[in-house]
């Protein structure tokens, strides 16, 4: 390698070195809140306009300093962060000293400036953890590193005896997987085992081991498969009685039969279930993700309220069958510790489904009013959001307790398309849960797809017409259908002969899913060009709509400025 790119790249592991070891530093004991988490925040009832910026900011401000307050005055109402974190710290050590496995996860680039907390490894990282194995973290979604960053990252640390990795399924994953793949097996400090899992690899195991030359994939729900597969590598025993994982040994590969869903009784557990290991993740970086209706003086996370979801979409896949609630109590656990160690002031729930029923979305939803009356701390909150659960007392529940945005699947605007995609909804019961959301003064998200079974140009602008009537707040567009692997859409799409049958994940991997604005299977009569011309078409129309609102909204922004002489105007900055 030349000097001047060796110079750099040892710069780079450098500075990453450093953060690494910070990270200790920056996980503070709860007597030290006052000095170190809100350090530049001004904290007296005088806060300026000029220092804390326009009136949506400012509110933001003035709600950190309640949240601080209170956190200064309850501290000890829960297990303190310093408490947890020496508990971690204790089982690392043993580890440490009893010689056990170091093990490097990686999180993937997704081409973002700030990005989603990983949630699957985060909870990997806290079984690993618990069992003591010494756990360093590959960031390439903070820093942008190229795939090939990773072979020098090896080669110049004592050898891992483990690499993680965990991908979604979709195009971007896909690629950023085999790139850092690449980059794995060309290390000549390749770790004994490499490791994939995720929903990406979980349908096609064998598939994926094969492109990626990893050593094992974890199929489905992770912490009882990953404790049983790190003991045998400890110990150097054979993979062949672990369920829920699929191993090579030389060129052949072996798919062990999968593993029982975790008793959703189970999942408050923290013996077999721990917590995410947020202590070793940079959350001071993770924490500045946006999302709807926040202010830029707002922290996020987001959190699983539950695993899997109770209704069957045929483009959905699921890891694993029916719906398992976490109870109200471990979420506002999690979360109290969430606000307590990292000042988190707004909750994006992440599970593919909070609102599973009526009595769940209300359960949850009243919990959370008596979490702030017993703590005085208050969070915002967004999740995934039902049409059919979308009642006035619900929703006015919801509001009361901090949701400010529901991010709504309806996909079609046709009752025969929303019948073939077994969605459970139909056209009166979308109109009716987006204007009852409307009128609690929730968002409402609105997300549509095009080319299921039976689509046509007719239900395409349905979709458009109905998008330019509802959708205020956001720049939404439509996406063409996608059968990921694991869907029954795509097990159609093989029996149709539309994704070849001998080879279906590569050709869907490798010639079909490009991109996700782009046609990969086409169910519909149009040949690919017109289904291209007809939705670019359409999302002409949506861009065209939003951006004359917005235009509007900008120029009564304006107007108001100098009308009422608003002093906490700041322009039209975003975050």
């Amino acid at each position: 390698m030349h000097d001047k790119y060796l110079w750099i790249l040892e710069k780079i592991v450098s500075a990453d070195d450093k953060m690494h070891s910070g990270r200790d530093e920056y996980q503070r004991d709860d007597s030290n809140i006052r000095e170190n988490m809100y350090a530049g925040l001004e904290v007296s009832d005088s806060i300026t306009t000029t220092d804390q910026g326009n009136s949506h900011d400012l509110k933001g401000a003035k709600e950190k300093k309640k949240l601080f307050d209170v956190l200064v005055k309850n501290k000890d109402i829960t297990k303190s962060a310093g408490q947890i974190k020496a508990d971690r710290d204790a089982a690392r050590k043993d580890g440490e000293k009893s010689g056990k496995l170091r093990i490097l996860l990686v999180i993937y680039d997704n081409g973002s400036y700030m990005t989603w907390f990983p949630q699957g490894l985060g909870y990997v990282a806290g079984v690993l953890q618990q069992d003591g194995y010494e756990i360093e973290l590959y960031n390439q979604d903070i820093h942008h590193y190229p795939d090939s960053h990773l072979t020098y990252f090896l080669d110049s640390r004592e050898p891992y005896d483990a690499v993680c990795i965990s991908v979604i399924g979709g195009y971007w994953q896909f690629k950023r997987l085999v790139g850092l793949s690449d980059a794995i097996d060309k290390a000549k400090n390749r770790p004994t085992m490499y490791c994939i899992g995720g929903y990406g690899p979980t349908p096609e195991p064998a598939y994926f081991l094969e492109k990626t030359k990893a050593d094992v994939c974890v199929m489905g729900e992770g912490e009882d498969t990953t404790r049983e597969l790190f003991a045998a590598l400890a110990n150097n025993e054979d993979y062949k009685n672990i369920n829920g994982i699929a191993y090579r040994d030389g060129n052949n590969v072996t798919v062990n039969p999968s593993r029982g869903l975790i008793p959703a009784d189970q999942l408050e557990n923290l013996d077999r279930i721990p917590m995410p290991a947020y202590d070793i993740f940079p959350m001071e970086y993770y924490r500045l993700l946006r999302m709807p209706n926040c202010t830029n003086t707002d922290f996020i996370q987001p959190v699983l309220s539950g695993r899997g979801c109770t209704f069957k979409c045929n483009f959905c896949y699921r890891m694993d069958t029916g719906f398992r609630p976490r109870s109200a109590e471990g979420i506002l656990d999690e979360i109290e510790y969430l606000q307590r160690t990292y000042g988190i002031t707004y909750v994006a729930f992440s599970d593919d489904l909070l609102m599973v029923s009526k009595n769940r979305s209300m359960e949850l939803a009243e919990a959370f009013i008596k979490y702030t009356e017993r703590t005085g701390l208050k969070f915002k909150w967004d999740c995934n959001g039902r049409l059919n659960y979308c009642t006035p007392d619900i929703l006015d529940t919801m509001k009361r307790a901090g949701c400010v945005y529901l991010n709504f699947g309806i996909e079609a605007f046709d009752n025969q398309i929303l019948k073939n995609m077994k969605k459970g909804l139909n056209v009166d019961t979308i109109v009716r849960g987006v204007e009852q959301t409307i009128d609690a003064g929730i968002t409402p998200g609105l997300n549509f797809i095009w080319g299921n079974l039976g689509e046509n140009k007719e239900t395409l602008w349905k979709a458009v017409n109905f998008l330019k009537k509802y959708e205020k707040a956001e720049l939404r567009t439509i996406r063409p259908v996608t059968p990921y692997p694991g869907s029954p859409l795509y097990h159609i799409a093989i029996a149709k002969g539309l994704i070849d049958k001998e080879n279906p994940a590569k050709d869907f991997y490798e010639n079909k899913h490009t991109n996700s604005d782009l046609l990969a299977v086409n169910f519909t009569d149009l040949n690919d060009d017109d289904f291209h011309q007809a939705i670019s078409d359409a999302n002409d129309e949506l861009i065209r709509d939003h951006f004359c609102k917005k235009q509007e909204s900008y120029m009564k922004q304006n107007r108001n400025v100098y009308s009422t002489k608003d002093a906490n105007f700041r322009g039209f900055r975003q975050s």
